[in-house]
């Protein structure tokens, strides 16, 4: 005898249940009616997956003192924590690895509602005639409808439908879902995300009436040597298929040519027509388009395509993976908005209602089958479930969930077998049945690195280095890898400050025709809302195993407030690209759009003067089809009388659209005409020593130790040279990381505690010069350098000097000076150069400009704390009662708190403004590549100890300032 047999044995079964109908498309019927269970239900939540009898299903049951909870919903995420936590791992497994057997403490939710049909539900025929779908239950649900147990299921995020149409009645009927968070399924859904329980997507009762349009398919390919479109529908009801627009009035199977205007991501052509069948009238929305992988690259209606995508897994700081048809509508809108043109579901399909909104708005999608099985690489991956043939049944069931719900949607361009699943058997099953049943689309998976059962070579992270490789053929591998396209299925991981070097990557994609793009991980950071921490992350609900604030990754911030690297993706991949030109007063346009012209853009033009702009101008540009340049002349520059004078060219949205406004900017560029003058000497004031203090021109010293006291009658606390940085999320790292993580070894250095050695204060005739050596505790090397203050009466000049000492194995964070002002008086900024979040190598997107900005606005508020806020190309900056200008252009960042406290907040409620505003100008930063979890900075943008000069000229800040 089986001593592990109960009632609960099907949750540690390898199938994938029992009851359930053969999956089909996703439609919406415009004649059988259908019945919304969403809303309030009854929850009991019990520790075990055999904790309570059957009972409660059974009509009758006095439920009235359970708990109520939303569906869809998580019910960890509801009840104020009465019903258990979130719990955040990467990879790791939150229970032990002993396939296909799961934990006895399994929380088991069982849910119930009771509804009454609606007045124009047909009458019960007594038959199939009705089916209960649940687009998404984690992770294994058992089903009881009036009593009758109708079966169970597995597959988190894939649909399930069962037969109820026998068991219904009027009114009063019971439905009962029993629900266990942990199953066999768990080992096949080891994704990157938060472990959320619970009936978290639409629950719908659906008529199916006598003859309905059951399972359908729709073929519409286009001929882009012809310009014609073939379209044909299979259906599992034989019916008519209509599009009135085109005329078309066929039988069900019969195809039909003609000439169509085709759908892509740039132009997303819709027909409208409808499959009729003897049941039911069904509404189509076909998009006619062919994906082939020709000539060693995937195109789509004859031309390879560039991929700007992004990962996106399904997220809501509030209600978890449970979505809502508007914040799906706002990921979309964000997307089209900043330039992105394609989505990989990662690592599952989406809610089916996101697949709508691509196909409208238009977004290429790799849509990516429910599977990871990551954790088993903590093993070498031995008894992972995909080589293990008692397996391939659930695996198969997975694909085919997928592929046939999402089968008609022409955004769908690829299928992906899912995710980090190692290799195996069942792998290839899934490639083959999908390759059968679609072979109008490729397939997608990454594992695959000898590409036996995919389409395309996918890879994740790779160095900028070993990304040309590949373009230039030179990463071997099987020869039928070798002959297919590259994709960055996973690249620039956006966690925290960064990514860095994405225009790096994105001038590789446009270089090489190998290169086909990627997708930057990812859409969103999964911070879950919290009334102490402001977002929790891994960790903060006392996981036992977890990995901390790596969920939070995302160019969006959890309330989808776009984050500088989205700003900085949206200027990296815009499709027209601006530059100066061959000739002086020009500039080039090319077209960088894989299908449309740019006939719907309007430029306009402007000269900035000291960054104000000195009128628009409206500018003549070509309608350029994809690929084609134009140089375009300009209006004749202004003559700045020694100001700096820069050109803008911006392209705009010529008329409202779908997803922007007319005026929305799509691209922007900006040029230089003429430099700034010089810096004033500010020389020819000599120091006073008076007593204690040294005065020169507006500026009190201390004459002991050389410190400025006052600046133009503005206190300023503690200027000096500074090197260190809150250690950023690529600063440090991952562990896994082969490459060097900086960040530990800048603190392992000791350059969070450096120490200031004065050396001498000296006066001349002319200048104040403070001497002193810069160094960590228990350490040789140093910082060699000198503070030289002029003046001449109204400016007071600072010249910083630095020469390194000792052998400097590792980069510095930062190289520049730091000081406080009082904050009482220093509530605001006024500057010229970049206004945007910049580091050296995520820059793209600052914009020299005037700015204007709250210190508390100058403060990107990443999820865990961390290095932000720096303004680049900065010429001047007024704060406090100081105009601060630069010579050359520096970094500027001002902040309520010490770097310190930055450095050791976990969470943004632990940074509490002070009484000091504290001002760093910086001549020169380290990059922030991607190290928590790609490669760090490239070595161009790497800031080593090397010699250096810079200068600062201070004055009292003007009153019109």
């Amino acid at each position: 005898m089986n001593s592990r047999t109960t009632a609960a044995d099907y949750v540690e079964d390898v199938s994938p249940g029992r009851g359930a109908l053969p999956p089909r498309a996703r439609y919406a019927s415009s004649d059988a009616v259908s019945l919304s269970l969403n809303g309030g239900w009854r929850l009991r939540l019990s520790a075990t997956a055999d904790a309570e009898d059957d009972s409660f299903a059974a009509p009758g049951y006095d439920a009235g003192d359970w708990a109520q909870v939303s569906v869809p919903g998580h019910w960890v995420l509801q009840g104020d924590g009465a019903f258990g936590a979130p719990a955040y791992t990467n990879h790791l497994y939150p229970f032990p690895v002993d396939p296909p057997y799961v934990p006895t403490e399994n929380p088991t939710g069982d849910h119930l509602r009771v509804f009454d049909l609606p007045e124009d539900w047909p009458a019960p025929a007594g038959g199939d005639d009705a089916v209960l779908r649940f687009d998404g239950v984690e992770s294994c649900a058992r089903v009881w409808l009036n009593g009758t147990d109708i079966g169970e299921f597995k597959g988190s995020r894939l649909p399930h439908e069962l037969a109820v149409g026998a068991l219904l009645k009027p009114a009063g009927n019971v439905l009962a879902v029993r629900v266990h968070q942990w199953s066999a399924g768990s080992y096949l859904e080891d994704q990157d995300q938060w472990w959320l329980p619970g009936i978290f997507r639409d629950v719908t009762l659906l008529h199916r009436p006598a003859g309905c349009a059951g399972d359908f398919f729709v073929h519409a390919s286009y001929d882009h040597v012809t310009g014609e479109g073939t379209l044909r529908v299979d259906s599992e009801a034989e019916g008519r298929v209509t599009v009135p627009e085109l005329g078309i009035d066929v039988a069900t199977g019969e195809p039909v040519t003609l000439p169509v205007v085709p759908w892509s991501a740039e132009t997303p052509r819709l027909y409208d027509g409808v499959l009729a069948t003897a049941g039911e009238r069904v509404p189509l929305r076909v998009g006619f388009r062919t994906v082939a992988l020709e000539d060693g690259l995937i195109k789509v209606n004859g031309k390879a395509v560039l991929f700007k995508g992004v990962n996106r897994h399904e997220w809501h700081p509030e209600r978890g993976r449970a979505l809502d048809a508007d914040t799906m509508r706002e990921d979309v809108l964000l997307m089209k908005r900043h330039n992105v043109n394609a989505v990989r579901t990662s690592h599952y399909p989406p809610h089916p209602a996101f697949l709508d909104l691509c196909d409208e708005y238009g977004l290429w999608v790799v849509d990516e089958c429910d599977l990871e099985t990551h954790g088993f690489v903590e093993q070498d991956w031995r008894d992972n479930p995909t080589d293990d043939e008692r397996w391939t049944p659930a695996l198969l069931d997975r694909a085919a969930r997928m592929v046939e719900r999402d089968k008609n949607h022409p955004s769908v361009v690829m299928w992906s077998l899912g995710n980090e699943a190692g290799t195996g058997r069942g792998l290839t099953a899934m490639a083959d049945w999908i390759h059968s049943r679609d072979p109008a689309r490729p397939v997608h998976y990454e594992g695959d690195h000898d590409c036996r059962d995919t389409d395309v070579y996918s890879r994740m992270y790779l160095p900028h280095t070993e990304v040309e490789r590949a373009a230039r053929g030179l990463d071997g591998g099987s020869l039928r890898r070798r002959q297919l396209p590259l994709i960055l299925c996973e690249y620039a991981h956006a966690m925290g400050n960064g990514p860095g070097g994405i225009a790096d990557y994105q001038a590789l994609f446009e270089r090489y025709d190998r290169l086909q793009g990627g997708f930057v991980w990812e859409w969103i950071d999964h911070g879950v809302r919290h009334p102490e921490l402001g977002y929790a992350y891994g960790g903060d609900f006392g996981e036992e195993l977890h990995d901390g604030n790596f969920v939070c990754d995302g160019l969006l911030f959890p309330d989808r407030t776009p984050s500088p690297g989205l700003t900085e993706y949206k200027k990296v991949i815009e499709p027209v690209r601006i530059e100066a030109g061959d000739a002086d007063g020009t500039v080039r346009l090319t077209n960088r759009y894989d299908f449309a012209d740019l006939s719907h853009l309007e430029f306009e033009f402007c000269h900035q003067v000291d960054g104000l702009p000195a009128g628009a101008h409206r500018l003549t540009v070509p309608p350029l089809a994809p690929g084609e340049s134009a140089e375009v002349k300009l209006p004749e520059a202004p003559d700045g009388g020694g100001a700096e004078v820069q050109w803008s060219v911006r392209a705009l949205l010529a008329e409202d659209g779908p997803w922007a406004g007319r005026g929305h900017e799509v691209a922007w560029a900006q040029g230089m005409v003429a430099r700034r003058a010089p810096l004033p000497a500010a020389t020819g004031v000599r120091p006073c020593v008076d007593g204690d203090r040294i005065t020169l021109g507006p500026a009190v010293f201390d004459a002991r130790t050389g410190v400025v006291r006052t600046i133009a009658g503005v206190g300023v606390r503690d200027l000096r040279l500074d090197v260190w940085r809150a250690t950023t999320d690529n600063d440090d790292g991952a562990p896994w990381q082969s490459d060097t993580r900086y960040g530990l070894l800048w603190r392992e250095l000791g350059l969070h505690r450096m120490r200031h050695r004065l050396v001498a204060v000296e006066t001349d005739d002319d200048a104040l010069v403070v001497r002193t050596r810069v160094a960590p505790a228990g350490r040789e090397m140093g910082l060699r350098t000198a503070y030289r203050w002029t003046s001449d009466g109204t400016h007071v000049r600072l010249t910083v000097s630095v020469v390194p000492e000792g052998d400097w194995q590792v980069p510095l964070p930062r190289l520049g000076v730091r000081f406080g002002l009082d904050a009482s008086s220093t509530d605001a900024v006024f500057w010229f150069g970049g206004g945007d979040e910049a580091y050296p190598d995520t820059r793209a997107a600052s914009r020299d400009l005037l700015w204007d900005a709250s210190i508390e606005d100058l403060q990107t508020p990443y999820v865990r704390p961390q290095e932000n806020g720096a303004r680049a190309d900065v010429r001047w900056a007024e704060l406090g009662g100081l105009r601060i200008e630069g010579e050359p252009e520096f970094w500027f960042t001002a902040r309520p708190w010490t770097t310190e406290r930055l450095d050791a907040a976990r969470h943004l409620t632990d940074l509490v403004p002070g009484d000091t505003v504290w001002v760093n100008l910086d001549h020169a930063q380290h990059g922030i590549g991607s190290q928590s979890c790609g490669p760090g900075p490239l070595p161009q943008y790497a800031l080593w100890a090397e010699p250096a000069e810079f200068s600062f000229v201070f004055s009292a800040q003007p009153s019109s300032g």
